[in-house]
């Protein structure tokens, strides 16, 4: 690491920082609407947006500032492992095309903001629509702490805010602005503010890693050298290997669960529904499911900078910088400027739309449906935003005062729970025969497993005795797999079972609001109105 702050390199991020700022606050601009106070405009954009914005919004949805530093940060520390997260986002296109179009159908068409909002209407069980919303809310919390997370490893190589041992308050102080001035444009300007900036994020990303993949391999003498010298770390002559460049026989099972697991997890996250319900039709998700996976090619090429920062040479005792260390390292200081403010601005895009799905759930969802039924579409509006505020504030508080691997482990709990919300939604899209007092078991049952299981898992240095991991022995087979997908069967097993004897003694199922006709509805046809009125705007049934 240079000493000392790297003045170009925080010139040229500071530069493109105060560019998206300025889009931030001037997206409040972009379509705007002549009813600003409603959930549909603030909250989903005015469900106007076309494929391209689309595909850029879910794009800095799914493709985050962790992501950047996560994914080829595993693979420095433990070889091709970490690749998981390729094949996931590969297998979860064909599953999204089945029941992403319908969801957005029958949302469009009765005004639903939120996936609680169509468990309500579809099983008529607001208990469910709880469970659901409680869930998608703990699992986004630490989502957000961590696009925090990403923006400080590229302060700390930057050298901003001095080192361990300075005052707190200067040492967080340029995460406190960047968190300040995220949430006062996301305040203003909704859902708009993270669509428009997501232009310049991916921008940076695709030039970032398409310079990356030429000039280090360039400069590290290839990709032969670079392989060799991870095949050398991994397996140190006369010591334990400590990962591999092919997982092992012994790995396979965990692997593939994993990817599975986190395939069927990732549009289940509340950002990944805001994402698609602000597209205009349902068309726009059919060909966005289409071209996504040329985001998968880009996730493919990151990953292996990871292997380039073994060849380089990178040594950090926090894997999370050792990304953000390669670039300082190899490239000019301009150009590392701009691969910082790539990604400090994949934090910022990510990190808003999470704060508005967070907001979203807690105002319909819990604010409206027990505590003030009768809430109007601009007290919702007022309620979700200030939310989007204090979830903000929640994720700070829990970078800036726990340890980074906690945030983490925290997040890999975050997708155990969030799958457990598949059977009601997903199974919701296209049956009504699962019962709801059955899915509400087999929601805690999933929840309770997972995280116990979880609980029980210390990571592989020994240092954290709890929640020091995602995967554990599956009960039964002797295979060390994912929690998740283990705790999603488990959940699964149990709505079945209980449907089954639910269905026989007749208990009340609830009333079901949508029609068949509704999962097929598009924007234009006979009623299905491209705006909701006022009145009617974000109202549960609303036509």
């Amino acid at each position: 690491m240079k000493d000392g702050v790297n003045g170009v390199a925080l010139g040229v991020f500071i530069f493109f920082f105060l560019a998206v700022t300025v889009m931030g606050f001037l997206a409040a601009r972009w379509r705007k609407a002549e009813n600003e106070a409603t959930l549909d405009e603030w909250g989903l954009g005015g469900r106007s947006f076309g494929t391209w914005v689309t595909w850029f919004l879910l794009g800095g949805d799914l493709y985050t500032a962790y992501t950047f530093v996560a994914v080829p940060a595993a693979i420095y520390a433990a070889g091709a492992s970490g690749f998981f997260a390729v094949p996931y986002t590969i297998l979860v296109y064909p599953l999204i095309f089945t029941f992403l179009p319908r969801l957005w159908s029958v949302s469009h068409k009765h005004g639903y903001v939120t996936t609680s909002d169509f468990v309500r209407g579809r099983f008529g069980s607001k208990g469910l629509s709880l469970a659901v919303a409680v869930t998608g809310i703990l699992a986004t919390m630490p989502y957000i702490a961590l696009q925090l997370v990403g923006i400080q490893a590229v302060l700390d190589v930057m050298g901003v805010g001095g080192g361990e041992n300075t005052n707190w308050f200067v040492k967080d102080l340029p995460l406190l602005i960047a968190f300040a001035v995220l949430a006062a444009y996301t305040y203003s300007s909704g859902l708009r503010a993270p669509a428009l900036i997501a232009f310049v994020k991916d921008g940076l990303i695709y030039l970032v890693i398409a310079v990356a993949i030429i000039y280090i391999p360039i400069k590290l003498g290839g990709f032969d050298d670079i392989f060799s010298a991870a095949a050398d770390k991994f397996n140190p002559p006369g010591k334990p290997p400590t990962g591999a460049l092919a997982p092992g026989e012994a790995g396979h099972w965990g692997y593939a669960t994993l990817a599975l697991g986190s395939a069927l997890a990732l549009f289940m996250y509340p950002h990944s529904i805001t994402a698609t319900l602000s597209s205009r039709s349902r068309e726009v998700i059919r060909r966005n499911t289409t071209i996504l996976p040329l985001y998968s090619l880009m996730l493919g090429l990151l990953a292996l900078l990871g292997f380039m920062a073994i060849a380089a040479g990178v040594k950090v005792e926090n894997g999370q910088l050792a990304i953000p260390q390669l670039f300082e390292n190899m490239f000019p200081d301009w150009f590392a400027g701009v691969a910082f403010a790539a990604i400090g601005i994949g934090a910022l895009v990510p990190a808003a739309i999470m704060s508005i799905a967070a907001a979203n759930l807690f105002t319909r969802n819990i604010y409206k449906d027990f505590l003030k039924p009768d809430a109007t579409p601009e007290q919702e509006t007022k309620v979700s935003k200030l939310v989007s505020l204090l979830v903000k504030v929640g994720a700070l508080a829990f970078v800036l005062t726990m340890d980074k691997t906690v945030a983490i482990n925290f997040q890999l709990l975050g997708g155990i729970w969030i799958l457990q919300t598949m059977p009601a939604l997903v199974g919701g899209l296209f049956t009504r025969w699962f019962h709801r007092w059955a899915l509400i078991a087999g929601w805690a049952a999933g929840m309770v497993y997972g995280t116990l299981a979880a609980y029980g898992v210390a990571n592989p240095n020994g240092s954290q005795k709890h929640f020091g991991g995602s995967s554990k022995e599956i009960p039964g087979l002797g295979e060390i797999g994912y929690i998740g997908l283990t705790a999603f069967v488990l959940n699964v097993v149990v709505v079945v079972v209980l449907t089954f004897v639910l269905n026989a003694v007749k208990a009340p199922a609830g009333t079901d609001e949508t029609s068949p006709a509704d999962y097929t509805a598009d924007a234009g046809d006979p009623g299905v109105q491209e705006k909701l009125p006022p009145a009617t705007a974000g109202a549960p049934g609303g036509h």
